[in-house]
């Protein structure tokens, strides 16, 4: 088979799974959008994230100017630290998130979505990509797998990130807290989520990927992208021009004008995606 048609096949493969994943998660929802969305605003007492910022410090490999991907080293993590990570899941899994105020349930959920997923690794590891995981026939990695039970529901990474923070909190930087374990996504933060930081953190998270190639990159006038930009085109505005002026909003000066360049004289818009687990290599 021609390397451009293998290429092509498998990206529209790949992206089916991505949609059926949503559909499938969409159906099995154990609890509707209402019973997630109430908070309690009077909270003054956020959740203590401490153990998750431990593991992050010990085992994630960060560049000091957001000029590389962060990695994770999930081959040195210790049994006591295995333990630590069990524990701070555990922790979690106890709290009722509705009795804390929005901006620490937001937290709270983009913590355990990036905690769960690590676990998932180290439980599995070695592997090459978190694709290679998921218990469901036909699995294309773990996401529609059962990963947490809060207030006696069970929810998967996907009823976390599509049923409860993407409609709740409608916000595009989303894509930019949740980590997925691979090259091609945005970084896990070496920062915990917290009341006091979500909102600096998520708009930090959206210009380290804008600005990195792996998110955006202008190549002989056409524009190449990260495929989040396809999967969830919605929560950019659901056209070309919407995206990116979303883009331009995070973009460095030099890529900003190149990004009004193209749309003034507009090419082919790629999407590219790097599914290999995000560790040292």
């Amino acid at each position: 088979m021609n390397k451009n048609i293998k290429r092509i096949v498998i990206k529209g493969f790949l992206s089916l799974f991505i949609i059926l994943s949503g559909l499938y998660s969409t159906a099995s929802i154990t609890a509707p959008l209402s019973y997630w969305d109430k908070s309690n605003e009077s909270m003054l007492q956020d959740v203590d994230h401490s153990q998750w910022q431990y593991i992050l410090t010990r085992y994630l490999i960060t560049s000091k100017n957001n000029t590389q991907i962060n990695l994770f080293n999930y081959q040195h993590v210790t049994k006591a630290d295995k333990r630590i990570l069990k524990q701070y899941l555990a922790r979690l899994q106890q709290i009722d998130p509705l009795q804390h105020s929005k901006i620490q349930q937001q937290a709270y959920w983009i913590n355990l979505y990036n905690a769960l997923t690590v676990q998932l690794i180290l439980d599995n590891y070695p592997v090459k990509s978190i694709t290679k995981l998921g218990k469901r026939f036909f699995s294309f990695g773990p996401w529609d797998d059962d990963a947490a039970v809060i207030n006696g529901k069970t929810l998967s990474l996907n009823d976390i990130e599509h049923e409860i923070l993407r409609p709740i909190w409608q916000d595009p930087r989303i894509h930019y807290a949740v980590n997925c374990a691979s090259y091609g996504c945005p970084n896990l933060s070496a920062t915990v989520f917290t009341g006091d930081n979500t909102e600096q953190l998520l708009t930090a998270g959206a210009y380290a990927y804008i600005n990195h190639p792996r998110g955006v990159k202008i190549k002989g006038g056409d524009l190449e992208i990260s495929s989040i930009y396809k999967w969830y085109s919605e929560d950019f505005g659901d056209d070309d021009n919407a995206l990116i002026e979303h883009l331009k909003r995070y973009a460095n000066p030099r890529l900003k004008q190149a990004l009004i360049l193209f749309q003034q004289s507009p090419g082919d818009i790629d999407f590219e995606y790097d599914w290999r687990l995000n560790q040292p290599e």
